[in-house]
């Protein structure tokens, strides 16, 4: 028997637990047929992001950024291009903290951008500031791979 993984939904965000061996096979919510694995970054709220990093046995990346921001607005194809190459592997999320100021104070956030990375509810590391793709890509896989 294949092991399972946890998914919120990104629509409406349902939990749904489907086998670990589907997750390359375009799986869906139960509730409301949406994708579960999509490949762009998923838009959370104060709310939402609590249940991504909560419940959501992939490691969930979280982009903290704002509009008004240079280097958070340059980085953002960046990260959505990663969302697109490892959408089976981590969550990509991004969070306005203009919109969300919640979300950004209780995580301590000081400057943007800035990424978390979660694991089962516990952040793993972050990383202030935009990096290039390639440098951005490396900093990730070192640290998916200190989860295993």
């Amino acid at each position: 028997m294949s092991a399972s993984v946890q998914l919120v939904c990104p629509s409406c965000e349902a939990i749904n637990r489907i086998p670990a061996d589907r997750l390359s096979h375009a799986p869906v919510c139960g509730k409301c047929r949406a994708a579960l694995i999509v490949a762009s970054p998923i838009q959370a709220n104060d709310h939402s992001l609590q249940r991504h990093i909560s419940r959501s046995d992939l490691p969930v990346l979280v982009d903290f950024w704002a509009p008004w921001c240079g280097p958070c607005v340059g980085f953002a194809p960046i990260f959505s291009d990663l969302a697109n190459q490892m959408q089976q592997q981590v969550r990509f999320i991004k969070l306005d903290t203009q919109e969300n100021p919640q979300s950004g104070g209780q995580f301590g956030i000081r400057s943007i951008p800035t990424l978390i990375l979660f694991h089962h509810g516990k952040e793993i590391t972050r990383l202030s500031g935009a990096l290039p793709k390639q440098q951005f890509h490396q900093w990730l896989q070192q640290q998916l791979q200190s989860l295993t």
